[in-house]
């Protein structure tokens, strides 16, 4: 378990973490959320005692991580996969890691099949692609068999094969009962892998649920109906109060602010027959972009701003 309690970074007159408290819950996979500049990678630094907090505090199991005496068996941690002697093979890496924390060259070997690297551990580290060096620091993070993962971006630069692999095995290990908590920009593989989020902006937390509630958060789902005869279907919704319509296609509807049952019971007293009748919520992408809006410290001047998701956003 990770507890941050009134968690606070300043350099100078720069506040880039501000009095942030939550909890990331053994059992669940935690995704940690926010725009660049928004004091994710300091917030995951000061878990794991590379920064200090200007107040607060911050614990793994119940104790700071510098009072850990293995680290590597409480707490394995993927920051930067490059952080590697270019010079090593990736087994020797992992060796001199392993030796370091009482760790055999069984469990080396063991963390290397595991992360697919076997044909390559005998290669220098430098010569790595950039998927092949975020698995090496996967292995690392691995080593110890801790009960607490730390993952800062660990999909990065992988192919479509090893972002599979990284989901399976972060719930799985989640699963098991350890705290998983990682970070990344990728929405599509965050709803498919997390169970829970915490969404900064500006170092502050604008959101801290599960995922389905930080999605409903953007708005009720919309109502996509497909039907030959959208144009008598929309002038009767359009007399309902609260009722947003938008046309996203040839004899198709998306209804806001109305169920399903409505838009059916509708049509079907009015003898309209119906080809689609779908429930359709916004993405997680979406949902984050409206949380996070106004959250942005560094903003292109060509960026549109995102409006409230509606049924003709839905893509």
């Amino acid at each position: 378990m990770i507890e941050a309690h009134g968690l606070t970074k300043r350099y100078g007159d720069k506040t880039v973490v501000d009095g942030m408290t939550f909890t990331v819950q053994p059992g669940k996979v935690t995704g940690f959320l926010g725009p660049n500049g928004a004091g994710k990678s300091t917030t995951m630094r000061m878990i794991v005692g590379l920064d200090h907090p200007t107040a607060g505090s911050v614990t793994v199991n119940g104790r700071p991580y510098a009072q850990h005496r293995a680290p590597l068996g409480e707490v394995g941690v993927l920051l930067e996969a490059k952080a590697v002697h270019g010079g090593r093979s990736a087994r020797d890496h992992l060796l001199a890691q392993a030796t370091t924390h009482g760790i055999g060259a069984r469990r080396v070997d063991e963390v290397i099949e595991l992360t697919g690297l076997g044909s390559v551990a005998r290669r220098r580290a430098g010569t790595f692609s950039l998927g092949m060096g975020q698995r090496l620091g996967i292995a690392a993070a691995l080593l110890g068999d801790p009960q607490t993962l730390i993952l800062d971006e660990p999909v990065n630069g992988l192919d479509p094969e090893g972002v599979l692999w990284v989901r399976t095995l972060l719930r799985g290990l989640a699963a098991e009962g350890r705290t998983v908590f990682l970070s990344s920009h990728l929405m599509s593989e965050m709803a498919l892998t997390a169970d829970h989020l915490v969404v900064i902006g500006r170092g502050r937390i604008v959101a801290d649920a599960p995922v389905a509630d930080v999605i409903a958060l953007a708005g009720p789902p919309t109502v996509r109906v497909r039907t030959p005869e959208v144009r008598a279907l929309a002038a009767l919704l359009s007399r309902e109060p609260g009722v947003e319509l938008a046309s996203t296609g040839p004899d198709v509807l998306d209804v806001a602010g109305a169920t399903t049952a409505h838009v059916a019971a509708v049509a079907a007293s009015a003898g309209i027959p119906l080809h689609e009748l779908a429930s359709v919520q916004v993405s997680l992408e979406e949902a984050y972009l409206q949380l996070t809006g106004g959250e942005v410290e560094y903003r292109s001047s060509a960026a549109p701003t995102t409006p409230r998701p509606t049924a003709g956003a839905h893509r």
